[in-house]
């Protein structure tokens, strides 16, 4: 065995272990920031809006588990061939996909898991709300339902998420890539605004 064989697992642990540790430092301080916004948000904000915030984040829970799955199973040949006609979104589909696994944990773990917590704390500020504007004989009876609700539409719209994630992975991928692709080019649009 060489010695440039050996460096490599080691190689490999360096990288595995800087990607656990700032994946865990950007998780508290994203789930930390939404939390904080959310949190004022729901505060200020009436039962219609309480539950429409709600919703939101159930649904971009949804969306990024989606992409998640979608990254994991979408075919790289036909973004090649888009590659090759410069069909934008393309290269940027293709570099998501090469880096699936952390594109996967970042869509799947990180964004998911802080939409589950999130979501279950609105639940808990919209129960609160509603104990406070209708008179519940049972108070646990309005924490128990919106905490069943949420777990439901969040599982239920994954279940159909990732059946739509796999079946139709490389569209979704190429879509997510023409998002990337737009928003790179949005800093060169404002400075040609202001000249």
């Amino acid at each position: 065995m060489s010695k440039s064989d050996s460096a490599t697992p080691g190689k490999q642990r360096k990288k595995t272990a800087i990607w656990v540790i700032t994946i865990f430092i950007v998780t508290i301080i994203v789930s930390a920031t939404i939390s904080l916004i959310s949190e004022e948000v729901m505060a200020g904000s009436g039962t219609l809006t309480a539950f429409l915030i709600l919703f939101g984040i159930v649904l971009l829970g949804i969306l990024f588990d989606i992409i998640g799955v979608a990254v994991t199973s979408a075919d790289e040949t036909p973004l090649h061939a888009m590659a090759a006609r410069k069909v934008s979104g393309a290269r940027e589909a293709i570099r998501l996909l090469r880096k699936a696994d952390k594109v996967s944990s970042i869509c799947n773990d990180v964004v998911g898991d802080i939409c589950g917590v999130v979501s279950g704390s609105a639940a808990a500020s919209i129960a609160v709300q509603l104990l406070q504007t209708f008179e519940f004989s049972w108070e646990r009876m309005a924490s128990l339902i919106m905490s069943a609700m949420v777990a439901g539409v969040t599982v239920g719209g994954k279940a159909i998420g990732k059946t739509f994630a796999v079946n139709s992975s490389t569209t979704i991928v190429h879509c997510v890539g023409k998002v990337i692709f737009w928003l790179g080019r949005l800093p060169a649009f404002f400075r040609r605004k202001k000249t």
